[in-house]
């Protein structure tokens, strides 16, 4: 199929936004294809919770059912500091569905991508975007196919080459191929960093520990610490750090050499994890067993200042980039491949006109202006407990929602979000 015929929609990266936005655009009868540079899906990445709104998008695909057999529910977030529970957020309040449901990443990819099997959509890996150009009603796209080759004799070396090039000319591009995106850097659009970069040192483990249906934010005075329980009998602890220096070429399997603060650490072992939990989660008494992923995590704060424009357009993280603890930027980037595939789709059938597009962009900026602390203000109502109050705009980032179900959230908080 592939060099046969150019699909109308070609989408850029196979991680959950693309693979959802390929599968709305596959629902809508719209001929699609999804290519990623990686050779194979990633077998392990941070994000892990979907928000109640992100299952209510996974439902429109029929999908929600088999995501819910396969997570583990999350019910209330706690908030503590040291040993002291300080306060305590209930996700289903008010809502059918704003519990959040926590399963790897790499498993939802699986979902998705075996629905759009079952609809004939390609899914083209170590296939590269090498030039794009928007000419008239189309999109010149250049597409290398790479294969290995083994350059070594001895010793097993290998490179990647070009073992075809394609040229398609597309009606439409959804970029979803996150942060370092072809698609955005042909768009020449410029991606600047809002707020300073956080390091997180994490740690995903088995455990005895039983928290229930409850994540756990620790909020020291300037750390955000976040313990998500997984399913099984697992656990993930990310542990905020305030001065980070690393050497990466220093990686040994899944460790990184670390300094913290005046503290240096060779690498990210057992006793690094039980040294953050005495220092700032004293109340986790689980065994700890089998820790099968520990290392240092770098999030940026970033915003594209354009989310596209014509026939070639972004979602996910290809155009954000925010902190861990609320797993926002996934789940927003999910309801972005839904209403911008929903809108490509209503363009191509003649339903709607290319200023459709365009709202959607200005909306993108608009709401992460405000995610991002960048426009809009949380602001305390009366009588909010003041530990509360201090830790206000944390809080904003960290909760596992967006939209008006965050607002609520964070009006059980005491908070306004304007």
């Amino acid at each position: 199929m592939f060099g046969k015929k150019a699909p109308d929609v070609l989408v850029v990266g196979a991680g959950p936004v693309g693979l959802y936005s390929a599968l709305v655009l596959a629902r809508h009868k719209i001929p699609v294809t999804v290519v990623d540079k990686a050779w194979r899906p990633a077998s392990r990445a941070y994000a892990l919770a979907l928000h109640g709104a992100s299952l209510d998008l996974l439902e429109e695909v029929g999908l929600v059912g088999r995501v819910l057999e396969k997570a583990r529910r999350v019910d209330t977030v706690g908030l503590y500091e040291g040993s002291d529970r300080k306060a305590e957020v209930r996700l289903t309040a008010g809502d059918r569905r704003a519990f959040v449901a926590v399963m790897s990443q790499d498993r939802l990819e699986g979902l998705l991508g075996e629905a759009l099997e079952a609809l004939g959509v390609p899914i083209l890996w170590s296939h590269r975007i090498s030039h794009m150009e928007e000419a008239g009603d189309r999109v010149h796209v250049a597409v290398d196919k790479l294969e290995k080759e083994s350059m070594g004799y001895g010793v097993a070396r290998f490179d990647w080459t070009i073992a075809k090039s394609y040229d398609w000319k597309v009606p439409f591009v959804l970029g979803a191929d996150g942060y370092q995106s072809f698609v955005r850097r042909s768009l020449d659009i410029p991606f600047p960093e809002v707020g300073k970069a956080q390091h997180f040192a994490v740690f995903e483990f088995e455990t005895d520990a039983d928290l229930g249906p409850e994540m756990r934010l620790v909020l020291e005075a300037e750390r955000t610490n976040v313990l998500w329980p997984l399913p099984g009998r697992r656990m993930r602890w990310s542990f905020e750090l305030e001065e980070f220096s690393g050497d990466e070429l220093s990686r040994q399997k899944d460790r990184l050499l670390v300094q913290v603060g005046g503290d240096e650490y060779p690498v990210l072992d057992p006793e690094h994890l039980y040294g953050f939990l005495k220092e700032r989660a004293p109340w986790f008494k689980g065994a700890i067993d089998d820790i099968d992923w520990r290392l240092v995590v770098r999030f940026e704060k970033r915003l594209a200042t354009s989310f596209g424009r014509g026939r070639t357009w972004l979602a996910g993280d290809a155009g954000h980039m925010t902190g861990p603890a609320g797993i926002q930027s996934m789940n927003v980037g999910l309801r972005e491949g839904h209403d911008l595939a929903h809108a490509i789709a209503n363009v191509l059938k003649g339903d709607a006109g290319m200023e459709k597009l365009t709202a959607y962009g200005e909306g993108r900026t608009e709401e992460w202006s405000r995610l991002l602390g960048l426009a809009g203000a949380v602001k305390p109502l009366p009588k909010v407990d003041p530990w509360i109050a201090a830790r206000a705009g944390r809080l904003q980032g960290s909760l596992p929602a967006t939209g008006a179900t965050l607002r609520g959230l964070m009006e059980q908080l005491g908070l306004h979000v304007e």
